[in-house]
């Protein structure tokens, strides 16, 4: 069991997200994914949360598992071509998570995801929260384009642009 990091999660909540992500960035970050999805068939989410809930956090649950069960609950995964991304942040981390449906992943690969991770991560810990995340989607737009081109007419959007607060 590690105390810092139990410390982290019980002292990051609700207003470090707000604090780092407000209405406008939430909004900007929204557009950026509508922008990106109308050059590919894939989807992206992003889906930012504060701390882990006690029982995952004693049991020392890592980021990257959460980040699967979010890919879950958030539908991730039903997408006609399986071509799902979700970047998910763990705040009290400060832990960067790709998940990528098996149509996309298999295309691309855990390095390139990793890079991704890193390069949002390290926008992070310079404070550019809202361009990391802007970043972030638009190198998976950039794969998503590459491996997924437009091909539906007016585009239809299989899960919601709007970024989620777990």
């Amino acid at each position: 069991m590690n105390l810092s990091r139990i410390l982290r999660h019980l002292f990051t909540g609700p207003l470090a997200v707000r604090r780092l992500f407000p209405g406008p960035a939430l909004i900007a970050i929204e557009q950026a994914i509508k922008q990106s999805e109308i050059s590919h068939d894939g989807e992206i989410r992003f889906a930012v949360e504060p701390a882990l809930n006690m029982l995952p956090l004693l049991a020392n649950q890592p980021a990257r598992e959460r980040a699967i069960e979010a890919f879950a609950q958030l539908k991730v995964w039903d997408t006609e071509h399986n071509n799902g991304v979700l970047i998910y942040l763990l705040l009290a981390d400060h832990d960067v998570e790709i998940v990528a449906d098996r149509g996309i992943d298999v295309r691309v690969g855990g390095g390139n995801w990793e890079k991704i991770c890193r390069e949002m991560e390290g926008a992070f810990r310079r404070g550019q929260f809202e361009a990391g995340v802007i970043a972030g989607i638009q190198a998976i737009g950039d794969h998503l384009r590459e491996h997924f081109p437009a091909e539906r007419e007016g585009g239809q959007n299989e899960l919601p642009d709007r970024p989620v607060i777990l």
